[in-house]
């Protein structure tokens, strides 16, 4: 990936509101349908959530969201778009587009768990829908 800017401090997994992450965490977290069948672990940049949370988690009530430091999976980040690809083909995501830019995705063999994880939130939609202002961690990384 030709990036312009600096990497992203955090990386985020959205985890439905049914699969609530148990605590502490385990050294592996169950995968998504999703992710296994794609091979990797779907993630978005905090500039990619909203976007994923309208397309995959518009009947959520509230999702657990995994902040993921950069740094701790940087080795196994492929940054890939979608273009092209509608969400049920292998690779697929909302952003056929690709408006929202590249997105993170970890090829380890599936694996985020207690090592990858730095912390884990819990973000509840608001009245008007998801937001960046019911943001779990307040200013820092706020999804606009």
């Amino acid at each position: 990936m030709n990036m312009t800017s600096t990497y992203p401090t955090y990386i985020y997994k959205i985890i439905p509101s049914v699969a609530k992450p148990p605590s502490p965490l385990p050294e592996v977290l169950p995968v998504s349908d999703l992710d296994q069948r794609d091979g990797f672990v779907h993630c978005s940049t905090s500039k990619q959530l909203l976007g994923t949370l309208n397309a995959f988690f518009s009947n959520e009530s509230h999702v657990y969201i995994l902040r993921i430091k950069y740094e701790q999976v940087a080795p196994y980040i492929k940054w890939e778009d979608a273009v092209g690809k509608q969400p049920e083909e292998i690779g697929g995501c909302w952003d056929t587009e690709g408006k929202a830019g590249f997105f993170p995705h970890i090829y380890n063999g599936l694996k985020v768990g207690k090592e990858e994880v730095d912390d884990v939130g819990e973000w509840r939609k608001g009245s008007e829908g998801w937001s960046g202002e019911d943001w779990c961690w307040g200013e820092v990384d706020r999804p606009i």
